[in-house]
Parts: C-alpha cells; sequence; structure tokens
C-alpha cells in the first residue's frame, strides 16, 4: 500500500481528552489519525496524499466548525467532514448537512456510530479521488488532440455525419475520416458513444471552472 492509499483521519477538537479518546478508537480501528485543537492548526497542516476525512467540533475558539467548512469549501477543499458537538441544534445540524456534510453527531455518540461515518466519508473520499484522477486523464489525452481534431470531435458528438462535418469545414470526407480516426485513437475511445460520454464530462469540467 503507497501513501497514496492509506487514509489519514483528521480530528479537530479542542478538548484534549475527546481527541484521545477519538485517537484511540481509530488506533484500534487501524486507521491513522491526526489531531489537531483549533481550526487555524489543521489549516497549517500538510495535506494527505491519499483518502481522508475531517472529525470537526463544532465550537471551536476563534474559527469554528462551520466557519472552517465554509472557509475549505472556498477554496476548493472537498475533504468529507464529519460533525460533532456537545450542544447540536437542528438549524446548526441542518446548515452543516446541506453543505454537505457526511454526518452529525452529539456528544456523548456511539464509537461504532463515529466508525461508521468515517467508513462512508473515506469511501466518498476514495470514490472523489478516483473521479478526479479519471478527469485529469481525459483533459490529459484532449489537450493532445491538434486544433482541428478537437473541431472534429466537437462536431462528431454533437451528432453530425462525416460528409456533413467535411461541408462545414469545407474539408473532404475522407480527411475527416482520418481525423476522426486520430481523435478516437487519442481519446483511447472504444465507440462513438463512449467519446460522447468523454466529451459530455470535459464539458461539465469547463463549466465548473
Amino acid at each position: 500500500m503507497t501513501a497514496m492509499d492509506v487514509p489519514t483521519v483528521f480530528v479537530v477538537d479542542d478538548d484534549a481528552g475527546v481527541r484521545a479518546s477519538i485517537q484511540g478508537l481509530l488506533k484500534s480501528a487501524k486507521l491513522r489519525c491526526a489531531s489537531f485543537g483549533t481550526a487555524e492548526e489543521y489549516l497549517r497542516s500538510k495535506p494527505p496524499e491519499g483518502p481522508s476525512c475531517l472529525v470537526l467540533d463544532v465550537s471551536l475558539p476563534g474559527v469554528n466548525g462551520l466557519d472552517l467548512q465554509r472557509e475549505l469549501a472556498d477554496a476548493g477543499v472537498r475533504i468529507p467532514i464529519i460533525f460533532i458537538t456537545g450542544h447540536g441544534d437542528i438549524p446548526m445540524t441542518v446548515k452543516a448537512m446541506k453543505s454537505g456534510a457526511v454526518e452529525f453527531l452529539t456528544k456523548p455518540f456511539r464509537d461504532e456510530d463515529l466508525l461508521d461515518a468515517i467508513r462512508q466519508a473515506l469511501d466518498r473520499d476514495r470514490v472523489a479521488r478516483q473521479q478526479q484522477s479519471n478527469l485529469a486523464e481525459l483533459r490529459k489525452r484532449h489537450d493532445k488532440l491538434t486544433a482541428r481534431e478537437r473541431e472534429v470531435m466537437g462536431l462528431v458528438v454533437s451528432g453530425m455525419l462525416n460528409k456533413q462535418i467535411a461541408f462545414d469545414l469545407g474539408t473532404s470526407e475522407i480527411t475527416v475520416k482520418i481525423h476522426r480516426g486520430h481523435v478516437m485513437r487519442k481519446m483511447q475511445a472504444g465507440s462513438l458513444a463512449e467519446l460522447v460520454r468523454m466529451a459530455t464530462k470535459l464539458e461539465l469540467l469547463r463549466g465548473q471552472k
């Protein structure tokens, strides 16, 4: 197992006893843990290479848990968050969950409930990282296309036939077929349907920027 595969659970709670208790629980579950007393300490830490999640107390000195959740989202950090609190209320829970929290646990919580939430969060992060890796690979393939090949790809996935593309670009049908072959090979697409799916993902990626 490489560093890219080893999961890390970050714990941010200003109560040293709570941190020690969660660390012990994670150790017994054979999970790597890094704990911090404040949000600021956590923000200064090195981002993990492998899957990770954040067990976060709502009431922290300085930057509180909900503020940290917002700061991370604004910075584009998508780490799954499990909130823990000694005095949760419904509006607070709703706000946290709407902002993407995995779970909101009120102290004292059962060890198994926390471990279940952590496993769910780590699974979610593994999936997200795999998707990001796949998209990066797709973007790399697309970047290898020439300007004309990208043009042909756009027209192909829009449903146009080779002769229509040839007319549209003012070139011959045989030239379009050659470009189309290059597109399929460079994008590693096994079929037109697969190429369309790739184009849709790339379009979504552009829309997120």
